[in-house]
């Protein structure tokens, strides 16, 4: 009788900090939407977000009521869904390459973006028709494609497939930088540099709903896969032992993982660090079980984008740093710790 007690209070648990977390969420999003040269009150975010579902109708200053659906709200949420798209797709790579230092670009996913990013603003691919975050997309693909025909796709093992991540980081790394010091002036060369590292100064809403669909989307196809997963841990034999197709996961997972980075990499640009040190982090509290620790690693990876986009504003006076300015100060000390850990002899 004590082992079902047990599972129970575990399941209770595990559902009590969900809870916790999404209300965390909500509190963290107010406070991001009433930071910055015009503060707001949580309580106005509040009514003004309920006025808009019909829930209330309280009278507000029209200007905050501007500030709040016009910016900053939207600029939250989308934060709130790149954090846990990335952090999503750092605990798949983790478990698909049984690596614990793997993070969504090491398949060159980012530096693929880059490259397709600097086509369009300083080579003017597209005469205008193509937009930056489309161009991103496009190189993005381009870099996991190219990725997917040297580790042989399907076939490919782990190790084979860091090594060709590798490959194409340089690759793509090389031609950003090669068309930036030979096409770009000063002006360009400074407007992609500062995308690169990071920013949600340009989303609203339309970027909040092709994220939240898609973040969202591969977020219950990953549950669906969350026992494949675990097999994973044990590595391809095993897997294919326990009855699973490897080659249809692996490519099926890499493939989510590939939209989700792409998409968020398109629109606000190369924020590192979260998918590596937010799965970690989650798998503290959970465990190592996928059908808790990827819903975790959602959670927690929207705060920590939430509260980073936070500490970009109100860091510097009067200046917002990229964003990926600050995932790297928190996650170089913690990818340190995971090196020393790691490296440690048993």
């Amino acid at each position: 009788m004590t082992a079902p007690i047990s599972v129970i209070r575990q399941g209770a648990l595990f559902v009590a900090l969900l809870f916790a977390s999404f209300l965390a969420i909500a509190i963290v999003i107010g406070l991001s939407v009433g930071i910055g040269d015009l503060p707001i009150p949580l309580s106005t975010t509040w009514f003004a977000v309920t006025n808009q579902l019909g829930w209330t109708s309280v009278s507000l200053n029209r200007i905050h009521e501007a500030v709040i659906w016009d910016y900053r709200l939207s600029r939250a949420l989308v934060a709130a869904f790149c954090g846990a798209g990335l952090a999503l797709s750092g605990a798949i790579m983790q478990a698909l390459l049984r690596n614990p230092l793997a993070e969504p670009y090491v398949l060159g996913i980012s530096a693929g973006a880059s490259t397709g990013a600097v086509a369009i603003v300083i080579l003017g691919i597209g005469a205008g028709a193509v937009s930056l975050s489309a161009g991103a997309f496009a190189g993005a693909f381009a870099a996991f494609i190219f990725v997917a025909l040297l580790s042989s796709g399907t076939r490919g093992g782990a190790d084979r497939t860091i090594l060709a991540g590798v490959a194409a980081s340089q690759l793509f790394n090389a031609a950003t930088s090669y068309i930036v010091t030979t096409s770009g002036n000063a002006q360009q060369a400074r407007d992609v540099m500062f995308w690169l590292l990071g920013s949600f100064g340009g989303v609203r809403w339309p970027e909040f709903t092709l994220v939240s669909m898609v973040v969202g989307l591969a977020l219950v196809a990953c549950l669906l896969y969350a026992r494949v997963l675990d097999a994973f841990a044990f590595g391809d034999e095993a897997a294919a032992a326990l009855g699973v197709n490897v080659g249809r996961a692996r490519l099926t997972l890499f493939s989510l993982t590939a939209v989700m980075t792409a998409t968020i990499v398109s629109m606000v640009g190369s924020i590192g660090f979260v998918g590596l040190v937010v799965p970690h982090a989650a798998r503290f509290v959970v465990g190592s079980l996928h059908s808790r620790l990827l819903p975790t690693c959602a959670v927690v990876g929207a705060i920590f984008m939430v509260l980073a986009d936070i500490a970009s504003r109100i860091l510097i006076p009067q200046q917002v740093l990229p964003i990926g300015v600050v995932t790297a100060l928190v996650g170089v000390p913690f990818f340190s710790v995971i090196l020393f850990r790691f490296g440690r002899p048993s």
